[in-house]
């Protein structure tokens, strides 16, 4: 988790906490005993408290198949230097955060799109 961590601490939003920013980015832990590297990361973006979406997630509403079957607890930690922000950079960074936790090194990483 610590290459996860610091990977997420290199990010910055520039319209965090801005007029306007109602959307959040996220980011899931998951855990699959059957992989080889069983943790992983899923990152999404919402414009829902990230507590009511991963909750979604978990019933099956808008799922991710990852999160739903893997996903553990939130990991609040990684992302909330970055929230809350507008939708079109909650977009931009979903995609950058997965991108850079996957470069970073860790083993298993869903969402981002």
């Amino acid at each position: 988790m610590g290459r996860a961590e610091r990977t997420a601490a290199s990010f910055r939003a520039t319209t965090a906490g801005a007029r306007g920013a109602g959307h959040s980015v996220y980011v899931a832990l998951l855990h699959d005993p059957r992989r080889r590297d069983p943790w992983g990361l899923y990152v999404g973006q919402t414009s829902r408290d990230p507590d009511l979406r991963f909750d979604q997630h978990k019933a099956g509403y808008k799922a991710s198949g990852a999160v739903r079957r893997f996903g553990v607890r939130l990991l609040p930690e990684l992302t909330a230097h970055l929230n809350p922000l507008r939708a079109w950079e909650a977009l931009e960074l979903e995609a950058a955060l997965a991108e850079a936790f996957a470069a970073a090194g860790v083993p298993w990483v869903e969402g981002g799109h």
